[in-house]
């Protein structure tokens, strides 16, 4: 099978309902290559086929982006009560390793701002050259555990594969801001781990996506303290 696209990328866009530009489409093509690059060396990823990384990693991470822009919208709506321009929305992406969902959200999100934060160094400077070379103004990496980022806040934190809902939730909810919410992405619903939440001291919904292609299971687990917003 060829390598993704333009026409690959556009055509999971166009199957997402997802605006997409040339230069993002080259964006995202870009990334995979520099993934590559960097798996051969520091095992970013268990993956190691492009198109299975592509499918995998990339369409799995473009496939949350609608929601999340409702979400973020909905929310935002929600709190305005003035006519100034709101500040850009800010994201947390914890244990973000590859950049996953950070770096791709980055590039077809460019009216946020994302912060992907892993422990590891070479994971952290991986994101680092993406955000040079891929020139995503939006994105930045911290080389820290998640407890360092005490003081800042963020209107979503997000996370693919750092831990538990319940221990996720835990270590971040110092980072959330007032109507803030956290979403994790996860294969099958995580029954146990919901559960082990604590309901109702906190809500919660999962909301499937499809991944264009991709014959497998997917869903989005979103989590407030508060009810204060619908999710």
């Amino acid at each position: 099978m060829p390598p993704p696209d333009r026409r690959t990328a556009h055509a999971a866009a166009q199957a997402l309902d997802l605006a997409l530009s040339d230069a993002q489409a080259d964006q995202l093509i870009a990334y995979l290559a520099l993934l590559q690059r960097w798996n051969a060396t520091y095992n970013l990823s268990a993956v190691r086929d492009p198109q299975a990384m592509w499918l995998q990693h990339v369409l799995d991470c473009m496939a949350a982006v609608p929601s999340v822009r409702r979400q973020l919208a909905a929310r935002r709506s929600a709190a305005s009560t003035t006519p100034t321009p709101a500040a850009r929305p800010q994201i947390l992406d914890v244990g973000s390793g590859g950049g996953l969902p950070g770096i791709v959200w980055a590039v077809l999100m460019p009216e946020v701002d994302l912060c992907c934060v892993d422990a590891v160094g070479k994971k952290a400077a991986f994101i680092r050259q993406a955000a040079g070379e891929l020139h995503l103004p939006n994105l930045r990496a911290e080389h820290a555990r998640v407890e360092a980022l005490a003081g800042r806040r963020f209107d979503l934190i997000t996370s693919r594969a750092f831990a538990s809902l319940a221990d996720f939730t835990r270590l971040t909810k110092p980072l959330l801001s007032e109507r803030g919410c956290w979403v994790a992405m996860k294969g099958k619903p995580p029954l146990d781990e919901i559960a082990a939440l604590g309901w109702p001291e906190t809500m919660f919904h999962v909301e499937p996506i499809a991944v264009p292609d991709l014959a497998a299971t997917r869903c989005l687990v979103w989590i407030e303290s508060e009810p204060s917003a619908p999710i």
